[in-house]
């Protein structure tokens, strides 16, 4: 199975213009997720998708490999697509490029889950939730699995719901937004329009379920911040700090 990662880094973002080059303890972020992406065992090229020149410069100063898309594209899953197109890959893995913290053991287990299921044509990450607060908060996305890790649904309400007492977290899991597609699967994937439920929840994967279409996840211990707005930057840098010794 041969497997490549595509970070896609949009330069006009609403809530944080620029955020790919925002920096962080003196390095532009895009390029701490490039590193962390490089760590992971398993892949065969590590690239990021980008609209922007100035991100493609930052980038291939940095040692990595950037591709100039469309600005077109809708969403960052199109933008990983378009990029796919010319590379060779049995398994595209579309890593966020706000992610600073990414765990690279964490994707080499959504690696193993696509190798050990080849019939499995889209994979994810869930980490179980923390508090109460991550259950009920609208802007953490909950999945509920099966057996097997199978997703039967991600929503923005806190679900499950207990109908009697409190709710037990041990049960709750929190989405990783993070993705591993078959090639052929991933244009099929970003041809298909808008689905009801994913145009209600504003969750594309499940654009996927409404079609009928298995999705798997890897329970894994992903604890890093991501980087939404330039307040998350502080917390990016203290985690780093402590994680990277620097």
């Amino acid at each position: 199975m041969r497997a490549v990662a595509v970070i896609p880094a949009r330069f006009a973002s609403s809530r944080f213009p620029g955020k790919p080059l925002a920096p962080i303890l003196g390095r532009p972020m895009i390029l701490w997720v490039l590193e962390r992406a490089q760590r992971v065992r398993g892949l065969a090229e590590v690239v990021v998708a980008t609209d922007d020149a100035q991100i493609v410069r930052c980038v291939e100063e940095g040692g990595g490999k950037a591709l100039l898309t469309s600005p077109a594209c809708p969403s960052g899953t199109d933008r990983v697509e378009e990029a796919s197109r010319s590379l060779q890959a049995d398994v595209v893995v579309n890593l966020q490029g706000d992610e600073p913290a990414l765990d690279p053991a964490s994707v080499e287990r959504l690696l193993s889950l696509m190798e050990t299921d080849p019939d499995l044509p889209m994979g994810t990450l869930a980490t179980p939730a923390l508090s109460l607060e991550e259950y009920q908060d609208p802007n953490v996305v909950k999945v509920v699995l099966g057996e097997g890790g199978r997703c039967l649904y991600f929503s923005r309400s806190p679900v499950p719901h207990f109908r009697e007492g409190a709710p037990e977290l041990e049960k709750v899991f929190r989405h990783v937004g993070v993705y591993a597609y078959r090639r052929d699967f991933l244009a099929r994937f970003t041809s298909w329009p808008v689905g009801e439920l994913e145009r209600a929840e504003k969750l594309e994967q499940l654009r996927a379920l409404e079609r009928g279409v298995p999705i798997r996840a890897a329970v894994v211990p992903w604890r890093g911040p991501a980087v939404d707005t330039p307040a998350d930057l502080a917390a990016a840098e203290a985690w780093l700090r402590a994680e990277e010794g620097r």
